[in-house]
Formats: C-alpha cells, sequence, structure tokens
C-alpha cells in the first residue's frame, strides 16, 4: 500500500513479546497491515473491542512525530530518505523500563526514568521533519481546542500542528480509550498479570517508525528506521 492521507513518526516495539501482546490488546497489528484476534483477559469491565476502539486504528506505538499530511511539493520517498537520514544522526535511547500508568481517562504505558534524551530525539525529528507538513486544516485545529488549551499549547498547535510536543512532550504508548475511573481501576487489574510476564525492562528505543494512514484510518508501518549515532560516553 502506498496511498496513504497521513504520516506520523512512531516508536513502535522490535518484533517480540510487547509487540504481539499490543497488537492482539488493541485488535490492529500495524507492523504486519492486519486485524489480530483479541487475547483472552478475565476481569474486564467492558469487552475488549470496546475498551480499545479509539486506539486500535493507530496500532500499538508512542508518537514521537504527530500525524501530518504531507505538504505540496513533496514526495513519499523524500520524506522516507528524510526521515532515515535524520535517524541516522541519532544514538538510541535506553530507560529503566515501562510501567503501566493511568493518564486522565485512559490507561497507556509510560517510561521510567530520565526522559530527557526521549523528548529531545522527538524534538528533533519534530523541527526536522516539519518542513513537510502541511498546514493542519481549521477543522483539526479547532477539534484540538475543545480540549482546552493553555497558551503554550495553543502556540505549539500554530507553529507545529500539534499542542502536545517540544516541552509539552509526554511519550505514552496507548491501550485504552476513555474510561470512567472505576473502569480504569479494573482495567488496570485485569492487565496487571499479562504485563508483568513481558520484559519491559530496560526500555530501550533503537528505531523510530514511519506510519501511514490509510483510506479506513488505520495506520500501517512504512519502514523501520534505526538510531545510528553513537551513544554519549557520558551519558552510559
Amino acid at each position: 500500500m502506498t496511498d496513504f492521507s497521513r504520516y506520523a513518526l512512531y516508536y513502535m516495539p522490535d518484533p517480540g513479546p510487547l509487540a504481539d501482546f499490543g497488537a492482539a490488546w488493541l485488535g490492529w497489528d500495524a507492523q504486519a497491515g492486519r486485524v489480530t484476534p483479541h487475547p483472552d483477559i478475565a476481569g474486564l469491565p467492558r469487552p475488549l473491542d470496546q475498551i480499545t476502539a479509539t486506539p486500535r486504528k493507530y496500532g500499538f506505538h508512542g508518537t514521537i512525530k504527530p500525524p501530518f499530511r504531507l505538504a505540496d511539493g513533496h514526495s513519499v520517498a523524500a520524506l522516507r530518505s528524510a526521515a532515515r537520514a535524520l535517524c541516522a544522526t541519532r544514538p538510541p535511547v535506553r530507560m529503566a523500563g515501562l510501567r503501566l500508568h493511568r493518564l486522565g481517562a485512559f490507561l497507556a504505558l509510560t517510561p521510567e526514568g530520565d526522559a530527557g534524551p526521549l523528548a529531545d530525539l522527538a524534538g528533533t525529528m519534530v523541527r526536522g521533519l516539519d518542513n513537510f507538513r502541511a498546514a493542519a486544516p481549521e477543522a483539526e485545529l479547532a477539534r484540538r481546542r475543545k480540549a482546552g488549551l493553555s497558551p503554550r499549547q495553543e502556540a505549539l498547535l500554530r507553529d507545529w500542528g500539534y499542542p502536545y510536543v517540544l516541552e509539552e512532550f509526554r511519550f505514552h504508548l496507548t491501550l485504552t480509550g476513555r474510561l470512567a475511573p472505576d473502569e480504569a481501576e479494573q482495567t488496570a487489574q485485569a492487565l496487571a498479570p499479562h504485563l508483568a510476564a513481558i520484559d519491559m525492562a530496560p526500555f530501550n528505543i533503537t528505531s523510530l517508525c514511519l506510519a501511514g494512514e490509510d483510506t479506513d484510518g488505520r495506520f500501517h508501518l512504512i519502514e523501520r528506521l534505526p538510531l545510528l549515532a553513537a551513544p554519549d560516553p557520558h551519558l552510559t
């Protein structure tokens, strides 16, 4: 598939237990481009396909550069080349691990440890590939503003097309849509033993993934882009 409406730079886990669980939990494997059967998890407050309906189309991922439309005069081939080259200038990121966390009304996996290098990586990608981003339509900006943005988030939305970038960036791998507090607690308890069986420490990001959105609104992996620069010896 080559015709995508939007593109994004995501972290997607390397093939393995975490990637497999995330794809099955959501019901969509963005890396393979296929629907996956949900796991049998007891104790959930609602059917799993309802709990995961909102994040399903994106696949199991952490956003680095949010979805954007390709600007006029730029090709997908040029975007791929630029993203590949930019990733090659950045070192891998190593953090202590991932843990289940409630973020507002939804559940996600969030990193533990110093998030500075990860935020720096995301900022580099947001800035370095911005010439490929078409300006967001007004309807999309209006939808973002309904969340009640701070003045700084409004400025980021205007300048970068998304309010949660740069200093407002908070990396997470979304697991659910919006849940009531009691539903979130029940879902977290049901998830806990399944996540405990997956080794999530340390949490290493050695590549980023260029992804595209199809006509059904589902994202697909286009290319995995290695982070190739040598790590700073003072940080290891």
